[in-house]
C-alpha cells in the first residue's frame, strides 16, 4: 500500500514540470519553498487512481490522532483489558470520521480538509469519568478477573459510554447553533491569543498522567518509540528516500520521496511494535504479570484479531440509549468553544495551501455548523468523542502539492471502509501500552507548545500579558489537581447536580485556564495591539470578495447556491452564499488558474494551524 502511495506522489512530481520553477529553493525545503507549485487546485479533479492513493495517504497522516482518542478513553470506560471492544471503538471513530469528512467537503466549508476526533472533547469527557460515581470497579482493573462477555462488565462500560454520548450530543448543539446562526464572528471578537494559549496548552499538560502511566510500563520501549518519532519528524524530515517507480517515458526509475516528513508517527509506532512482537516471540519480555515490562508484550489481549468480526457496521445507539448530565454538557461546551476557535484558523491555512481564496463568512459559518453536526452524529454513533478539522491534513497539502477536494473525498470513503472492516480496528487495539505511551510523550508535548505559540501575536514584553497568561496557566494546573485530591471539599449537600457541575468544570484544566484567560484579558485594561487582537484578526481577516473563484470553491454543490439565492429570504441566512450576477468586469475575470495560485502562493503563509491545532503534526 505504501509503495502505491509513493508512486502516486511521484506521478504528481512529473506534473510540476508544467509549473514555473521557483526562483529559489533546494531539495531540503520542499514544503516551504515550493508551496506555490500546485499540481491540482481545489476544484480540479485528478485521475481516479491518484485520488484514491493520495486519499489513503491523508488518512495515514491523521492515523496517530485518530486511534489515540479511543485508546485513552478506554481507561475511563474501564476497558483496559477488553481489546475486542477497543477495536470496535476504533472502527466506529474511523467510520464517523469518514462520514463527517464527506459532509464537510460537500456541504460545509468545502475545502480539502479531513475530519477526525478531537482532544478538546476528550479532556472534559475524562474529567466527567473521573467523578466518584464513575470510578471503575477494582475488579475491572485486573485482567485475570475481567470477563469481557459477562453482562455485568458490559453494563459497567456501556453506562459510562452512554453518559459521554449524551453529553457530547447536547453539547454539540451549541456548535451547530453558533455556526449556522453566524455568531462565530461575535465570539472571535472577545477571544484572543491570551485566551487561546492557556486553553490549548492545558489540554496537553492535563494528559501528562496518561502518557506517563503508559510509558512507565516499559521505559525502554517507550523511549525507543519517542526517539524514532523525533528522529523521523525532526532530523530526517528533509532527507528524501529514493524509491522505484514506473512511467511510460522513463520506464522503471527512482524518485525521491520525503517519507519521514509524511509518516513519522506511523513509522515510529510500527518499528517499536515490531520489536515488541519479536521480544514477545522469543520470550525476552517477562510472562509473569507481576514483573516489570510485562505490559510491553503483544499477546496480552489474547486472540483479539481472531475474535474480531471481519465486517462490522456501526449504527446510532449501538451502546444503548444515551443519557445526559448537566455537568457533562457544560464540560463539553468548553471543548466545543476551543474546537471552533481552532477550526477557524484551519480554514484559512487550508485555503492558502490549496490555492483557494480566503474563506468568506458564509463558508466559515457553514463549516462550523457542519462540524457541530458531525459531533452530534459522532455522539449518536458512540465514538465517545466528536470530530473537528485536522491540521495534519493541511500539512499534507503542502507535501503532495495537491489541493483537490476530491482527494479528501476519497480519503473519507477510505476511512468509512476501514470502519467497516473489524479486523483493522482489532490490529490497532493490540498496540502495546509502552508504544502508545512513547507516542503520547511527543504528542502531548507538541499540543502544549502549540497553545503557547499563539502568544506570538501578543506583546510578550507587557507585564499585563505575562500576568494574564501566567495566572491562567498556573490556575489551570493547581485548581483541578486540588479538586481531584479533595472531592468532598466542594460538596453542595443535597444539591447533587450542582456538585457534579462544579466537579467536572473544576477538574477540567482547559476550562479553568481558558476561563481565567478570557476573564482577565477582557477586563484588565490593555490596547488591542498589546493584547494581540489586531494581529490575530489580521491573520484571520476575511479578505475575499465575491469573485468567480470564491463562488466556485465555496458555493454549495448540485446547484443549491443558485436555487437558494433565488429565494428572497435566503439573504437572511448567514450560511447561504450571496448571489451576484456574473458580469464582464467581474472581479477576478480574466485571471488564469495559475495566476490565482501564484498570488495565493506568494502571500505570507498562515501559521495558525501548525501552531494552534491540538493534535500530533509535523
Amino acid at each position: 500500500m505504501r509503495l502505491f502511495i509513493f508512486l502516486a506522489t511521484f506521478k504528481l512530481e512529473e506534473r510540476f514540470c508544467d509549473v514555473p520553477e521557483a526562483t529559489h529553493g533546494d531539495v531540503d525545503t520542499p514544503l516551504d519553498e515550493e508551496g506555490n507549485k500546485l499540481a491540482y487546485c481545489v476544484t480540479d479533479v485528478p485521475p481516479w487512481y491518484l485520488c484514491i492513493l493520495l486519499g489513503i495517504q491523508h488518512c495515514l497522516t491523521a492515523f496517530g490522532g485518530i486511534i489515540a482518542i479511543p485508546l485513552i478513553l478506554s481507561q475511563g470506560l474501564c476497558l483496559q483489558h477488553d481489546g475486542v471492544t477497543q477495536s470496535h471503538l476504533i472502527c466506529t471513530i474511523f467510520f464517523m470520521s469518514g462520514i463527517c469528512t464527506l459532509l464537510q467537503v460537500t456541504f460545509g466549508v468545502r475545502l480539502p480538509i479531513l475530519q477526525g476526533g478531537t482532544f478538546t472533547l476528550l479532556a472534559p469527557s475524562m474529567a466527567m469519568l473521573s467523578m466518584p460515581e464513575w470510578t471503575c470497579p477494582a475488579w475491572t482493573q485486573n485482567a485475570s478477573l475481567v470477563n469481557t462477555s459477562s453482562s455485568e462488565f458490559i453494563e459497567v462500560w456501556q453506562t459510562r459510554m452512554r453518559a459521554v454520548q449524551g453529553s457530547i450530543m447536547v453539547g454539540s448543539l451549541l456548535q451547530v447553533f453558533v455556526g449556522f446562526s453566524g455568531l462565530i464572528g461575535i465570539f472571535m471578537r472577545f477571544i484572543g491569543p491570551l485566551t487561546i494559549a492557556p486553553t490549548i496548552s492545558l489540554i496537553g499538560l492535563s494528559l501528562f498522567d496518561s502518557a506517563g502511566e503508559r510509558a512507565g510500563n516499559h521505559w525502554g520501549i517507550s523511549t525507543l518509540t519517542t526517539t524514532l518519532i523525533v528522529i523521523f519528524s525532526q532530523y530526517l524530515r528533509h532527507i528524501p528516500v529514493p524509491l522505484p517507480t514506473y512511467s511510460k517515458d522513463k520506464k522503471i526509475h527512482f524518485r525521491r520521496v520525503y517519507i519521514f516528513q509524511i509518516l513519522p508517527v506511523l513509522l515510529g509506532i510500527s518499528l517499536s511494535w515490531l520489536l515488541c512482537y519479536i521480544l514477545t516471540t522469543y520470550s525476552v519480555l517477562p510472562s509473569d504479570p507481576g514483573q516489570y515490562g510485562y505490559l510491553a508484550r503483544t499477546d496480552l489481549k489474547g486472540d483479539v484479531v481472531g475474535k474480531a468480526p471481519w465486517l462490522t457496521f456501526p449504527y446510532p445507539g449501538q451502546w444503548g440509549m444515551p443519557t445526559v448530565s448537566l455537568a457533562g454538557v457544560l464540560g463539553i461546551f468548553a471543548g466545543v468553544i476551543s474546537s471552533m476557535i481552532e477550526s477557524v484558523g484551519d480554514y484559512h491555512a487550508c485555503a492558502r495551501l490549496s490555492g483557494a481564496p480566503p474563506p468568506p463568512k458564509h463558508a466559515i459559518n457553514r463549516g462550523i455548523g457542519i462540524e457541530g453536526l458531525g459531533c452530534l452524529l459522532a455522539g449518536a454513533w458512540g465514538t465517545g468523542n466528536g470530530t473537528t478539522s485536522y491540521s495534519e491534513n493541511v500539512g499534507a497539502l503542502g507535501i503532495t502539492k495537491v489541493g483537490s477536494r476530491m482527494v479528501i473525498v476519497a480519503g473519507g470513503v477510505f476511512m468509512i471502509v476501514m470502519g467497516i472492516f473489524g479486523k483493522v480496528g482489532a490490529i490497532f487495539a493490540t498496540i502495546p501500552s509502552p508504544v502508545i505511551g512513547g507516542m503520547f510523550m511527543v504528542m502531548f508535548g507538541v499540543i502544549s507548545a502549540a497553545g503557547i505559540s499563539t502568544l506570538q501575536y501578543s506583546d510578550l514584553n507587557s507585564s499585563r500579558n505575562i500576568f494574564v497568561f501566567g495566572f491562567s496557566m498556573f490556575s489551570g494546573l493547581v485548581i483541578p489537581n486540588w479538586t481531584l485530591k479533595n472531592p468532598t471539599a466542594i460538596s453542595t449537600g443535597r444539591r447533587l447536580i450542582l456538585y457534579q457541575v462544579l466537579q467536572v468544570l473544576l477538574t477540567t484544566s482547559m476550562f479553568v485556564g481558558g476561563f481565567f484567560g478570557f476573564l482577565l484579558d477582557n477586563t484588565i485594561p490593555g490596547t488591542k495591539e498589546e493584547r494581540g487582537i489586531l494581529a490575530w484578526n489580521k491573520a484571520h481577516e476575511d479578505s475575499s470578495i465575491n469573485t468567480r473563484e470564491s463562488r466556485e470553491v465555496y458555493g454549495l454543490p448540485f446547484g443549491l447556491s443558485a436555487h437558494l439565492s433565488s429565494l428572497p429570504w435566503s439573504r437572511f441566512l448567514p450560511f447561504c452564499p450571496p448571489f451576484v450576477p456574473k458580469g464582464p468586469d467581474e472581479c477576478g475575470e480574466g485571471k488564469t488558474t495559475q495566476e490565482s495560485k501564484k498570488a495565493l502562493g506568494h502571500s505570507e503563509p498562515s501559521q495558525i494551524i501548525t501552531e494552534t491545532k491540538i493534535r500530533f503534526y509535523f
